[in-house]
């Protein structure tokens, strides 16, 4: 597969950079409710192959991806986790309430 495959299929079900499996999941469901032959879509099985075709490069690039669990990547996606963790000692936010009970 080639990063333009990747990107091809993204954009033939509609999705966006960062998607979930959840949302690629739903959308592939919706689009194989909307133009499968067999419940009423277009006779032309041109759009359900593409569809389908697009789900599976999606998920077999998913199934090969190597996760990672670095510090970074946990917030990049937990932003408000970092946000938190960055200002947790801020007194305006709340931080630090112990230390400042003991002075």
């Amino acid at each position: 597969m080639t990063f333009e495959e990747l990107q091809q299929s993204l954009k033939t079900l509609g999705l966006y950079d960062r998607s979930t499996m959840k949302q690629i999941k739903g959308r592939h469901r919706e689009l194989v409710k909307r133009y499968h032959p067999d419940a009423g879509g277009d006779e032309n099985n041109e759009q359900i192959q593409l569809i389908n075709a697009a789900y599976t490069v999606l998920t077999d690039y998913l199934a090969a991806y190597c996760y990672s669990f670095s510090e970074e990547e946990f917030y990049s996606q937990n932003p408000e986790e970092r946000i938190r963790r960055q200002f947790m000692d801020s007194p305006l936010w709340g931080g630090n309430r112990e230390q400042r009970r003991k002075e």
